[in-house]
């Protein structure tokens, strides 16, 4: 027989768990309603530069390293059978290059240092940040974008305007995409990052059945 305890225990589960589920759907149900034609947008983009012969470079901190590894594989071992695979290359790989940096007193500039020798002009650069002040990400954004790579950032909370390179502030309209998920909880935050980055994959893919538009 279930006491008055064990049935509270439940009841506060079941709204634990009917909260998080709205959670979940509200957050990215507005952010991809408002965000539709940018990620159109930037699909494209990320497109042309692959035609071009460019590269995805990825990069992100704690939970978001995964992700940048986890875009930079969709990219380079399609699950879909028939669609090309694509170079891209996650920086937070390399642990013994990051491990090597940070040691060295370098952690907040320590994947623009990686960009700096590994990216090209016609490359793309994607950066994590569950809330957009990760100093090494926005470092290596201005990096990017000084170097002509194309700079997406994927960020939660406010958006970030927090220190880049030498402490100077990156602002979203210095990056040539940024979104936004409007969030404070870093769950739905990444899995808002999650689906986003599998559509950026499908687009990219979509364009490129119709490259005429990408010359």
């Amino acid at each position: 027989m279930t006491t008055e305890i064990e049935q509270r225990a439940q009841s506060d589960l079941l709204a634990l768990v009917t909260a998080r589920f709205a959670l979940s759907k509200k957050v990215p149900e507005t952010f991809f309603s408002a965000e539709a034609r940018k990620i159109a947008e930037a699909c494209w983009a990320m497109a042309r530069r692959f035609h071009q012969g460019g590269r995805l470079l990825a990069f992100g901190n704690g939970a978001w390293a995964s992700d940048a590894q986890h875009i930079a594989v969709e990219f380079v071992h399609p699950v879909i059978v028939g669609k090309r695979a694509l170079p891209a290359l996650a920086l937070t790989n390399d642990s013994a290059t990051l491990s090597g940096l940070m040691a060295g007193g370098n952690a907040a500039t320590s994947f623009a240092r990686q960009l700096r020798v590994l990216a090209r002009p016609q490359d793309i650069a994607i950066g994590y940040s569950p809330d957009g002040q990760c100093a090494n990400v926005l470092s290596a954004l201005t990096t990017a974008r000084e170097m002509g790579l194309l700079t997406l950032g994927l960020v939660g909370g406010g958006g970030g305007g927090g220190g880049g390179e030498g402490g100077g502030p990156i602002q979203q309209s210095q990056l040539d995409f940024c979104f936004v998920v409007q969030s404070q909880d870093p769950l739905v935050i990444q899995e808002t990052h999650e689906t986003l980055y599998h559509v950026l994959w499908e687009l990219v893919h979509i364009y490129f059945e119709h490259e005429g538009l990408l010359t």
